[in-house]
């Protein structure tokens, strides 16, 4: 099986719960691309879509909008939003199958990643118009909350990424490309006339059993869960203890901070 499939698979068996934890794209990229663009663009392309939480964003600013999405499950709930405007394509990001040059924004929410970035570059120098803009929008974990929750959740991730890298069943399972690497990544492409970084947050309501989805949320939490549970049943139990000890019943505010990499064609 190859890497890309390996790394679609990764988010089989908890849709739902994707759903419903992560953040949607703020409306702040969507406001810089038309910027960077100088007007309302005629077709987005969302790479790595997964649920659709990237895609309906652009729901009335752009006559078209096609969600590409390699995983059934996570493309299944994408669908649903699905209208005249906004369509899904199973198909990964090194081979859309779209026209050449027929885009005017590409982008990638908390996917860019889990792509191959040469290939997927390549891809999006294809399909993308000259002056037409590519955006990687990545959101930092966890979102700022209150200290002490936030203690506990890097306390439970941080043993969850000592077991991706040193259990094989779980090491040998992905590839995943450093976030930090995606400006780099894009300016070595050369496909691109200019490029930049540009940090924000959004505010977001939240309560207790969503902050605790949204590391249930993660490829990382989910695949130790599928293959070997019991390594990290005792820190899964400390953090609900300690979630429920943060918060109670009641919605409160969380702050996603984002890191969003830009480049014009």
């Amino acid at each position: 099986m190859s890497s890309k499939q390996n790394n679609a698979d990764r988010f089989s068996g908890f849709a739902d719960v994707y759903e419903s934890a992560r953040p949607k794209m703020p409306k702040y990229p969507v406001e810089i691309i038309c910027r960077y663009l100088g007007k309302a663009p005629q077709l987005v392309v969302d790479m790595g879509c997964g649920t659709g939480l990237s895609t309906e964003i652009w729901q009335g600013v752009s006559s078209k909008v096609i969600g590409i999405e390699p995983n059934d499950e996570m493309r299944g709930i994408a669908e649903k939003k699905a209208d005249s405007t906004v369509s899904f394509i199973k198909a990964f990001s090194d081979s859309t199958g779209l026209d050449d040059c027929c885009a005017d924004a590409v982008i990638c929410s908390q996917s860019f990643h889990w792509m191959e970035p040469s290939a997927t570059l390549k891809e999006v120098d294809r399909i993308l118009k000259n002056g037409g803009v590519f955006a990687t929008v990545d959101c930092d974990w966890p979102p700022a909350a209150k200290w002490e929750a936030e203690k506990a959740y890097m306390s439970l991730y941080g043993r969850v990424l000592e077991i991706e890298s040193q259990v094989p069943e779980v090491k040998d399972s992905f590839i995943r490309y450093s976030k930090d690497k995606h400006l780099e990544n894009m300016n070595k492409s050369g496909y691109f006339t200019y490029t930049r970084e540009i940090l924000f947050s959004n505010r977001e309501k939240c309560t207790k059993e969503r902050f605790c989805n949204i590391i249930l949320s993660q490829g990382s939490t989910q695949t130790i869960l599928k293959k070997c549970p019991e390594l990290i049943e005792k820190e899964l139990a400390s953090f609900y203890k300690a979630m429920d000890s943060c918060f109670e019943e009641e919605p409160f505010d969380i702050d996603f901070c984002y890191r969003m990499r830009i480049g014009v064609k």
